[in-house]
């Protein structure tokens, strides 16, 4: 069976595909009334850059390819991100604020999630050059407006920030290889063997560290990891971040500060966007400081990005009107005037080729029809 397709790999079938691209001329439309650039960074990279600064997570999901030119390992992406913050710090060279935005298919080794696809089509927003909260705001706010736009309601925004357990790590003197596995735990809210891993580090910092799968919920958690995390410069300022993000939005916030995906990426604020019925994110994003030094500039950098394909089977069907069943032209120029017009009116148009005589495509509902000299059109009657 030659025809089957690798397992999470899949065709978009005309329906499929003509939502997708809806969706992705919407959202691409609302970036760039917000100021963001469109940029198309290729499939292809060497793979010392394409990897700079990605997590492990992200070098396991690379494929790996020899390039027969060069001899070197060239990868696959498997996210664009790394790429517009290339962009921005080596070719663009701005010195102030620069709005980055893309969509185009990346490819995984293994799939994200059980039912998600090893090609997402990736869609996202990039903004560089600017240090404080409101630039993380600005990204939250774009990302929640999109998908109003697109139709598809947001059930709450989970806020994190991995400065507050880096700070708890390095107050507690973690070694690299128990600071991976106190991590590892902290994602999957292993609570038990959490205790265990932490039972030799010192306190408060144990204590610390054992709250943290419990400071998870409304906004309240603020308070309460407040009064309960040491009093270390860098919590302050993290806890004092998310206040100001729940403050000055009316976006449904949830916080969860043992949500640390990206962990050796991002150093920041970190945001997961959650739809119901639906079991897993359907957008990520958060700070990732300093990803383009190792492109000559290292910069101010916070963003989101989204799978298409998994949002497009979240929206809601639009409605598209039906297509015109014409005759076939040959030499008659006013029908293929008449056609052309059409056309250019942005209807769709079918001209039946000889021998012809139904449509297996787009669904018509309309056909044009000869009376006299004029051609009219009529509504097409289902039997």
């Amino acid at each position: 069976m030659n025809w089957l397709l690798p397992e999470y790999i899949a065709d978009a079938l005309p329906a499929e595909a003509e939502r997708i691209e809806r969706l992705r001329r919407s959202v691409l439309d609302h970036f760039r009334g917000h100021g963001f650039e469109f940029v198309m960074p290729p499939m292809l990279e060497y793979l010392e850059s394409l990897l700079t600064g990605a997590g492990q997570d992200l070098k396991l999901r690379t494929f790996k390819v020899a390039d027969q030119l060069s001899g070197r390992t060239m990868g696959v992406r498997a996210d664009i991100t790394t790429q517009a913050a290339r962009i921005d710090a080596h070719l663009l060279n701005h010195r102030g604020v620069t709005r980055l935005c893309y969509c185009d298919s990346v490819l995984h080794t293994l799939p994200a999630t059980i039912s998600a696809s090893r090609e997402p089509l990736q869609i996202g927003a990039e903004l560089y050059g600017h240090a404080g909260i409101a630039a993380d705001l600005a990204v939250i706010r774009l990302m929640a407006s999109a998908f109003m736009r697109i139709g598809v309601p947001v059930s709450r925004i989970d806020l994190g920030h991995v400065g507050i357990f880096r700070a708890l790590a390095e107050a507690a003197g973690l070694p690299q290889e128990s600071e991976e596995a106190v991590l590892n735990l902290l994602r999957s809210k292993d609570v038990p063997g959490l205790i265990e891993s932490c039972a030799d580090v010192p306190s408060p910092y144990r204590e610390a560290l054992q709250r943290l799968p419990q400071l998870y919920g409304g906004v309240e958690v603020l308070d309460r990891a407040a009064a309960e995390l040491p009093a270390l410069p860098a919590i302050t300022a993290a806890l004092e971040g998310l206040r100001h993000l729940v403050s000055a939005a009316d976006l449904p916030f949830s916080i969860d500060l043992s949500d640390l995906r990206g962990y050796h990426y991002h150093n920041g604020v970190v945001f997961a966007a959650y739809c119901p019925d639906y079991p897993v994110a359907i957008a990520l994003g958060g700070r990732y400081d300093g990803a383009g030094k190792a492109f000559g500039r290292a910069r101010p950098a916070t963003g989101f990005s989204m799978d298409l394909r998994e949002v497009a089977r979240l929206a809601p069907a639009g409605r598209t009107g039906g297509a015109i069943l014409a005759p076939h032209a040959a030499h008659d120029g006013k029908l293929a005037a008449h056609i052309a017009t059409l056309r250019d009116q942005g209807e769709v148009v079918v001209e039946l080729l000889p021998g012809e005589t139904a449509c297996e495509g787009p669904v018509c509902d309309r056909k044009l029809v000869q009376v006299g000299e004029r051609w009219i059109m009529e509504t097409i009657q289902e039997d």
